[in-house]
């Protein structure tokens, strides 16, 4: 078994790319394995850790299809509709009150 190559923080060489960085240049890994580790130290708990892919080996993103873009316009449609009281709220609903503001602070008053 073969150990990954660990970099610190802002010094892996070029050619590596985070998932993030990959995206940024229409790029995904493509079903390459992880090439390389880079570890930002922290203060009183582990490293955090990113994991790195080669660009030469990563594929151009996949074109969004009609009916890919129907689904995802249907699932964020979804995530708008308060289920209290069944109306568009104009914003995602916070999953940390699971309803609308004005649902969650009516039930917070009533309490």
């Amino acid at each position: 078994m073969a150990t990954l190559p660990v970099y610190r923080w802002r010094l892996a060489p070029d050619g590596y790319a985070t998932r993030r960085q990959l995206r940024a240049l229409g790029l995904r890994p493509g079903g390459q394995d992880v090439a390389a580790q880079l570890e930002r130290p922290r203060r009183r708990r582990g490293p955090l850790v990113a994991y790195l892919y080669r660009i030469d080996r990563a594929k151009p993103v996949r074109p969004m299809t009609p009916a890919r873009r129907a689904a995802l316009t249907k699932a964020m449609a979804a995530r708008r509709v308060c289920p209290n009281c069944r109306t568009d709220a104009g914003y995602c609903i916070p999953r940390s009150l699971g309803m609308c503001v004005a649902c969650a602070d009516a039930q917070q008053h009533a309490a």
